[in-house]
């Protein structure tokens, strides 16, 4: 009798113990399941949560060119052919009542079949013939920093204006207020950035800040002081706007950072603006979470110091124009394969 019930519980603990051998291989599998499917998973998320309010939220931001007078393109579901959009940061504090300038000035090349984006910057003092502006209506050329075409016309003025200057035409234009990053940086927990050394402002017509070196993460205004920064040169800045932007890019990526969109679009609010069109941005976004992830390439127009009447601005590198023309057309060119895909020999971030 006692055998009997000895062989039962042995009988009874073995199959509990296969029990759990089953459980915890059927969690593997989940486990596994959901690394394969980890893409699809969370396109679908993005469909049923996301995607919804996403669209509703940047009808605020949607701002067609010339007041919505120009027909916008239909959206196109799954994108394959590269585009282009001139990204502007302005530099309008809260208190001043006019558009402010462009102190950001980027060209990018967005290829989303292969989930790649090229950023050839144009540093913000950069001497170019500034199309739209008389060239008389005060008696001066119609030749000035870029930065001013933002000033002048916005926009619209800037686009034809970078359009002249790098020989590309642009399809998009997407604006932000840098003011409203802060809060967005600050949102998302703070970015990572490669500050080795304290850095800090000292000129006295500057903003007096500094900023700590050696932290793990940095909160929104330390952000801003970062790409603002401006005690060494205009073309290490645009390269700092550069590393930034990458840095953000990736924190928002992740999937705490996709949840977070259209609470980002809160917070920017009235402080960005594109002619991209709500759906078209929707189905950009959950084609990119279906890909590999996004690879930012970069390239600065170089110069040298110039003065003239008085005034400093930067006269663009002959040589470095042409080279970032080249790599706009290659990459532009819906013909060009991932093996033919020229990469800038200058990295400024990988």
């Amino acid at each position: 009798m006692e055998k009997r019930s000895a062989e039962k519980r042995r009988k009874r603990r073995k199959k509990r113990g296969n029990g759990w051998l089953i459980g915890l291989l059927v969690l593997v599998l989940l486990a596994g399941g959901a690394y394969l499917f980890r893409k699809p998973l969370t396109a679908l998320a993005f469909d049923w949560f996301i995607s919804p309010t996403l669209e509703s939220k940047l009808q605020q931001s949607y701002q067609p060119r010339g007041g919505g007078n120009l027909p916008a393109p239909e959206p196109v579901s799954y994108q394959d052919k590269p585009f282009s959009v001139l990204l502007l940061g302005s530099d309008k504090r809260p208190y001043e009542k006019t558009r402010g300038r462009s102190d950001t000035i980027m060209f990018a090349a967005v290829r989303p079949k292969e989930s790649r984006v090229l950023l050839v910057s144009v540093p913000r003092d950069t001497y170019v013939q500034v199309i739209g502006r008389d060239a008389d209506h005060d008696g001066q050329d119609d030749f000035d920093k870029i930065t001013h075409a933002y000033a002048y016309g916005g926009e619209e003025m800037s686009i034809d204006t970078v359009e002249n200057f790098l020989d590309n035409k642009i399809d998009y234009y997407a604006t932000i207020n840098f003011q409203a990053i802060q809060d967005v940086v600050n949102a998302v927990g703070g970015v990572s950035l490669p500050i080795e050394e304290d850095m800090e402002n000292k000129n006295p017509n500057h903003v007096q800040f500094k900023i700590e070196g050696g932290k793990s993460v940095y909160n929104g205004e330390e952000a801003m002081y970062y790409v603002r920064y401006r005690e060494d040169s205009d073309f290490n800045r645009t390269k700092r706007q550069q590393i930034f932007l990458n840095a953000l890019a990736q924190k928002v990526l992740t999937i705490n950072g996709i949840t977070q969109i259209p609470e980002l679009l809160d917070i920017m609010g009235q402080n960005f603006q594109t002619d991209m069109q709500p759906r078209f941005i929707v189905d950009l976004g959950r084609q990119v979470l279906t890909q590999a992830k996004p690879q930012i390439s970069s390239f600065t127009i170089m110069g040298e110091g110039l003065k003239m009447n008085g005034t400093y601005y930067d006269k663009a590198n002959e040589e470095d124009l042409e080279y970032a023309k080249s790599l706009i057309e290659n990459w532009m060119d819906p013909n060009t394969t991932s093996a033919t895909l020229k990469l800038p020999d200058r990295q400024e971030i990988e």
